[in-house]
C-alpha cells in the first residue's frame, strides 16, 4: 500500500465521487485495500480527494488526519456554521441524525455542496446525539434518548388497566350468579343478549353483593392511587335513580390473615337518572394509595348498587376495571 503521513492511497471498489467518506470493503484482499461508500450512520476511514472509476487507485486524506475536511453535503435545507454533521447515504455529510455525529460545518452548506467541516473527535456520549435506527418500525423517535423517553412514559403511565371479567363474580356469600329473572328480587343475575352482557339488579331498594377479587400486580406504584372503573346501563330514565356503586375492598396477603383487613371501599360517583334507558355509563371509585398492600396478594372486591338507589330502573353493570399506576422494577 502506497502511503505516508498525510495522503493513503486505496483502490475504488466502486466509482467514487470527490470529497466523499468511504470505509475498507469487507472481505477485501488487494493491495491497497479497497474502499467505497461510508453509508448513512456509518463512520468512515478516509475521505476522497477526487473522483475516480471503479478499480482505479485513489488518493484519501485518512479520518485522524489534523485540519479540516472538505466533504461534500446533502441536506433539506441549507445548514448553518456550527451544524453538527451526521453520515449520509454515499459517503456525504448530513444534518440529518444517523450514527453518530461526525463533523461540525464550517461554513454554510446546501444540497451537494462542498464544504469545510471540523471532525468531530470524540463520539457520543450522551443517548440525545446517539441515532436510533429503528429496523421494527416501532416509533418515530430518531434518537436513543427519544425512544427512551417513549418506552418510560408507557412504563410509568397511569394507563395500566387490569379488568375484572364479569364471569369471576359471584354473589356474596357464593352462590353461582345464574340467569336474570325478572321480579321483585334482589338477586342480581347474569343478562345476555340484546347485544350486550352483564350482571342485572332489580328495582330493589336492597339489592344483594357481588363479589370476585385481582391479583395486586409487582409493577403497582404503592405511592399511587387505584381508580375502579364501572360501566354500566340503566333499563329506565327516572331521575331519582341516580345509580351509585358501594364497593366493599379488602386485601389477602401472604402470612396475612384473610379477614385481617379492614374495608376500604367507599360509594361511586353517581350514573345520571334520567339519561336515555339502556345509555351505558361510567362511573369511578378512587381506592387511596395508602390502603393499597403491594404483591403477592389478591385485593377482593364486594360490588352492589347502593340501597335505595334503584326505585323503578333495572341496572346492568357491563364492566368493571381496575386503573393503576406502573412502577419501574427493580
Amino acid at each position: 500500500m502506497s502511503w505516508n503521513e498525510s495522503i493513503i492511497t486505496y483502490q475504488a471498489g466502486e466509482a467514487l465521487e470527490a470529497n466523499r467518506r468511504v470505509k475498507i470493503e469487507s472481505g477485501t484482499v488487494t493491495d491497497p485495500p479497497e474502499v467505497h461508500y461510508a453509508d448513512a450512520g456509518e463512520d468512515h476511514v478516509a475521505v476522497t480527494q477526487y473522483a475516480v472509476k471503479d478499480g482505479a487507485m485513489v488518493a484519501c486524506k485518512p479520518a485522524n488526519f489534523p485540519g479540516v475536511f472538505e466533504i461534500e453535503c446533502l441536506v433539506d435545507s441549507a445548514i448553518a456554521r456550527g451544524t453538527v454533521l451526521y453520515g449520509g447515504a454515499d459517503g456525504v455529510l448530513t444534518d440529518t441524525v444517523s450514527g453518530s455525529p461526525l463533523a461540525i460545518s464550517l461554513e454554510v452548506g446546501v444540497d451537494n455542496k462542498h464544504i469545510r467541516v471540523a471532525p468531530w473527535s470524540v463520539k457520543s456520549t450522551t443517548a440525545a446525539a446517539t441515532s436510533f435506527a429503528d429496523a421494527a418500525g416501532a416509533t418515530a423517535a430518531a434518537t436513543v434518548e427519544t425512544a427512551l423517553a417513549e418506552l418510560y412514559a408507557h412504563l410509568l403511565s397511569a394507563e395500566h388497566l387490569i379488568p375484572i371479567p364479569i364471569g369471576s363474580f359471584a354473589e356474596q356469600d357464593g352462590t353461582v350468579l345464574a340467569a336474570f329473572a325478572d321480579g321483585a328480587s334482589p338477586t342480581p343475575g347474569i343478562a345476555a343478549g340484546d347485544e350486550s352482557f352483564g350482571i342485572r339488579w332489580n328495582n330493589h331498594a336492597n339489592p344483594d353483593p357481588i363479589s370476585a377479587n385481582v391479583v395486586i400486580p409487582p409493577r403497582l406504584d404503592p405511592a399511587s392511587n387505584v381508580i375502579v372503573h364501572f360501566l354500566a346501563a340503566k333499563v329506565g330514565a327516572t331521575i331519582g335513580d341516580a345509580v351509585t356503586w358501594l364497593v366493599e375492598a379488602f386485601n389477602n396477603l401472604d402470612a396475612a390473615l384473610y379477614d385481617a383487613d379492614a374495608d376500604f371501599g367507599g360509594t361511586s360517583s353517581a350514573m345520571t337518572g334520567d339519561a336515555v334507558s339502556k345509555t351505558c355509563q361510567e362511573e369511578t371509585l378512587t381506592l387511596a394509595a395508602a390502603n393499597i398492600a403491594a404483591d403477592p396478594g389478591v385485593i377482593t372486591l364486594t360490588i352492589q348498587p347502593t340501597d335505595g338507589t334503584l326505585g323503578t330502573d333495572d341496572v346492568i353493570l357491563m364492566g368493571v376495571w381496575l386503573e393503576i399506576t406502573g412502577q419501574r422494577l427493580t
